[in-house]
């Protein structure tokens, strides 16, 4: 095969490229290709002129691209000399950064790679930008000693061979896949609403009955948990346990929650008186998640005809955050002068005897904030004015 000096003779042998699944992490492998280098006339390559000393093998395919093999038999550097050089090199007229791993193995007469001077890249970027060796010609310096060379069996009749191993790789984006989102809570519907799964424990409540399973219950619920199987244990000689102090549709939609983690859909208006009662119910059976959906949900329904209820219920219920958004709706003064005179207020006082101290002294601090704030405010316009 024929170089680009004419001298010695550098060619490569057949190759051939397959294409194997293997793959690792992000990149895969897209070629592989194994090409023979084979030096006749060493020894006319070493009385080559030094502006020509780089050889080129002729061209080969590998991964759809077109590579040549670099030979340098007097090194490419100073530190080299004593050595001979090898690089790959990419050919192709693409602006395509090519991705690729190279072997070069010193082969013996039988053409099995010499392990002592095997060496393998990592994986290198290949282009067309740049000097050949500074850019896209990657292999080593110094790759063989020619004293070695020479006083080895592996060069025999003036002629050696070079087996150069190429792997081409390419980067493939992480495979889309789409987790579907959880469906448990059906599953655990369907346990509720199902006439085929038994269940072990019956409620009364507002003259209807409602089955269920006690290790549902239990799990979601520790209130639930000591009413049925710890000290407070209920239903083990009573067939049916009864419940006086909630309404049969509030009780159905606090198993529903428990069941499904979720609430069933509710207008507007049935949604606020709900969120009462699933409130108590929720702080009843230590449903923390349900009893923040509910302060959540009150805090947008606070107006004139439920500040007073909603209040109250914040306040036996240990909801802060619900109190405080009462508070800040009765910040008008107006509105606040409109519940006092309203009966709303007379049920706010008996049924929380600290309301009103904590309503003048929420209030009374808020204006004094305002009133500082306005202060500081004026000093500065003050202070503006006077070094106008």
């Amino acid at each position: 095969m024929s170089t680009t000096i004419p001298a010695p003779n550098v060619y490569g042998a057949d190759c051939v490229s397959v294409t194997p699944p293997s793959r690792s992490a992000s990149t895969i492998i897209a070629a592989r290709t194994h090409h023979v280098l084979t030096i006749d006339g060493y020894s006319d390559t070493l009385k080559s002129n030094p502006s020509q000393d780089l050889l080129f093998s002729s061209p080969f395919s590998a991964g759809g691209h077109t590579w040549c093999v670099l030979y340098c038999p007097i090194g490419c550097t100073e530190e080299s000399k004593d050595f001979i050089s090898i690089y790959l090199a990419l050919k192709d007229t693409t602006a395509d950064v090519v991705t690729a791993q190279v072997t070069f193995s010193l082969l013996d007469q039988q053409r099995n790679p010499v392990p002592s001077h095997t060496l393998t890249t990592s994986i290198l970027q290949f282009s067309l930008q740049g000097t050949l060796l500074e850019v896209h010609g990657h292999g080593y310096g110094s790759f063989i000693r020619r004293d070695y060379l020479e006083q080895s069996g592996h060069l025999k009749d003036d002629c050696f061979a070079i087996g150069v191993h190429v792997v081409i790789t390419r980067e493939v984006p992480p495979a889309s896949i789409v987790v579907p989102p959880s469906d448990m809570h059906l599953h655990y519907g369907d346990l509720l609403s199902s006439e085929r799964c038994d269940t072990d424990v019956e409620f009364l409540v507002g003259g209807e009955t409602f089955t269920a399973h006690r290790l549902v219950l239990a799990a979601r619920s520790p209130v639930f948990m000591a009413e049925l199987f710890g000290p407070m244990k209920e239903g083990t000689t009573a067939n049916i346990i009864q419940i006086f102090d909630m309404e049969a549709r509030v009780f159905k939609a606090l198993l529903n929650f428990i069941y499904t983690d979720m609430l069933p859909e509710m207008d507007q208006e049935d949604e606020a008186v709900m969120a009462q009662h699933l409130l108590v119910a929720a702080d009843k059976y230590g449903l923390h998640r349900l009893k923040m959906i509910c302060v959540e949900r009150l805090s947008n329904h606070i107006d004139a005809n439920s500040v007073a209820t909603i209040l109250v219920l914040a306040e036996k219920h240990y909801c802060y955050g619900l109190k405080e958004a009462c508070f800040d709706f009765l910040n008008s003064s107006a509105i606040l002068s409109a519940i006092i005179n309203s009966s709303d207020f007379s049920y706010l006082i008996q049924s929380c005897t600290d309301i009103l101290e904590d309503i003048s002294f929420y209030i009374i601090a808020r204006e004094m904030h305002r009133a500082i704030f306005l202060s500081e405010n004026q000093e500065v316009q003050i202070n503006s004015v006077e070094i106008g």
